[in-house]
C-alpha cells in the first residue's frame, strides 16, 4: 500500500504525528504508540518497521499530549536557587543523571533564593503536568505548600532535613539532606578547640541556609561563653571571591581583634585568602579563615582552606531515587535522609 508521508499528512504545525508514523508503517495508531513505547506485546520486525518510519519523516513524540492522555507525563520539575553556584550544579547533575537513567527529563527553574519567584515557577511547572517535583530547601512560603498539597504531586526536598515539628508541615513530602545547624555548629567547635576566641561569622545571600549556619556559630559561642553580636557579619548580596575579599578587609578595620574568620561560603572564603596575601596577614598563624561546602579549588588555596564538605551529589542522587519510589507506588523508608556532612580539616584554620 503507498503511504502518503508529505506535508500535507501532516497537522497544520509541520509536525510529524502518530498518525503519519502509522501510515507510513501500514499498522494502526495505537500500535505505532505501542511500538515506540517498547510494548513487548508488538511483534519485532513491526516494531522496527514503525521505528524506521518514525526516523524517516523526524516524528518526536509530543509529552504533552502524552501527559493529557496517561494523566501522567515524563519530565520532573527540579527548581533550583542558582546555576552560578557550583553547589547547586553538582546536585543538578546527579538528579538529573539518575532520574533520566529512569526515562523521564527534567525541566529546570531558576528561583534566585525568593519564595514568591518559587511559587511563580511551580506554578508553570504545573501546567505541563510534571510527574514530580524536586524542590531546594524547605522555606517554601503558604501558597506553593497548598499548591504542591492540592495536586497531589510526589515531592522531595533537598539540602535540608526537618526537625520533628516541619516534618510534620511537610506531609508527604520527602526531604534529602543534612543539618546545616550541626554542621556550622561542627566547625565553630573546631575552632574553639585550636585556641580561637573571638571568632566573626561572615554571611552572604543570607537564605534559609546562610541563616541556619549562623544559628549553628551562635548557639556553640553562646554556650562556650564566647559570642558577641557584633562579630556577626551579614550581606544580602550574592556570595563571591570580591564580596569575600570586602568583608575580610572590613572585618579586620572595624574589629581587628578577631582571630578567626567563618564564611558561610568557600567562594567567600576564597576571597579572605586572597585579601590576606595581599595584606600580608598571615594565615592562619594570625588569622584563621575556614568556609564551607567544600568546593574543588578549597584544596588547592594558599594556605588549603578548611571548611565543611557537603553531599550535594549524593543529596541530588537520592532525592531523585526518592522521587522515583514515590513515582512507582512505594512509600520509602525512612522519608527523610540526613546524609551528614565532614569537616574537611586543612591548613587555614
Amino acid at each position: 500500500m503507498a503511504q502518503d508521508d508529505s506535508p500535507r499528512s501532516r497537522r497544520a504545525s509541520g509536525r510529524a504525528t502518530m498518525a503519519d508514523v502509522a501510515r507510513l508503517a501500514g499498522v494502526s495508531a495505537m500500535t505505532a504508540s505501542r511500538a515506540l513505547r517498547g510494548a513487548a506485546s508488538v511483534d519485532v520486525e513491526l516494531a522496527a518497521r514503525v521505528r524506521a518510519a518514525a526516523e524517516k519523516i523526524g516524528y518526536v513524540p509530543d509529552p504533552a499530549a502524552r501527559a493529557l492522555a496517561s494523566q501522567r507525563s515524563s519530565h520532573v520539575a527540579v527548581l533550583i536557587p542558582s546555576l552560578t553556584n557550583r553547589l547547586f550544579v553538582d546536585l543538578l547533575e546527579a538528579a538529573q543523571r539518575a532520574l533520566r537513567a529512569a526515562g523521564y527529563q527534567t525541566l529546570v527553574g531558576i528561583t534566585h533564593y525568593d519564595a514568591a519567584e518559587e511559587e511563580q515557577l511551580v506554578r508553570e511547572q504545573l501546567l505541563h503536568r510534571p510527574a514530580g517535583i524536586l524542590l531546594t530547601g524547605l522555606a517554601q512560603n503558604a501558597a506553593t505548600r497548598r499548591l504542591l498539597a492540592a495536586q497531589r504531586l510526589p515531592c522531595v526536598h533537598m539540602m535540608e532535613t526537618p526537625d520533628a515539628a516541619a516534618g510534620t508541615a511537610l506531609g508527604d513530602a520527602c526531604s534529602v539532606g543534612f543539618s546545616q545547624f550541626d554542621a556550622a555548629a561542627a566547625l565553630t567547635r573546631h575552632l574553639l578547640e585550636r585556641g580561637r576566641r573571638r571568632i566573626a561569622f561572615a554571611a552572604a545571600q543570607l537564605d534559609p541556609r546562610t541563616l541556619a549556619r549562623l544559628a549553628g556559630w551562635r548557639a556553640t559561642l553562646e554556650a562556650a561563653g564566647r559570642y558577641d553580636a557584633r562579630l556577626e557579619w551579614r550581606d544580602a548580596a550574592a556570595s563571591s571571591v570580591a564580596l569575600g575579599a570586602r568583608l575580610f578587609g572590613q572585618i579586620r578595620a572595624q574589629r581587628p581583634a578577631v582571630d578567626a574568620i567563618f564564611f558561610n561560603n568557600d567562594d567567600l572564603a576564597h576571597g579572605a585568602l586572597l585579601a590576606a596575601l595581599r595584606e600580608g596577614v598571615a594565615v592562619p598563624d594570625q588569622l584563621a579563615v575556614v568556609g564551607f561546602n567544600d568546593l574543588p579549588e578549597s584544596a588547592w588555596t594558599r594556605p588549603a582552606l578548611t571548611t565543611v564538605r557537603t553531599p550535594r551529589a549524593a543529596i541530588g542522587e537520592r532525592a531523585a531515587e526518592l522521587l522515583l519510589a514515590r513515582l512507582r507506588g512505594e512509600t520509602p523508608a525512612p522519608a527523610h535522609l540526613d546524609l551528614g556532612f565532614e569537616l574537611m580539616l586543612r591548613e587555614s584554620g
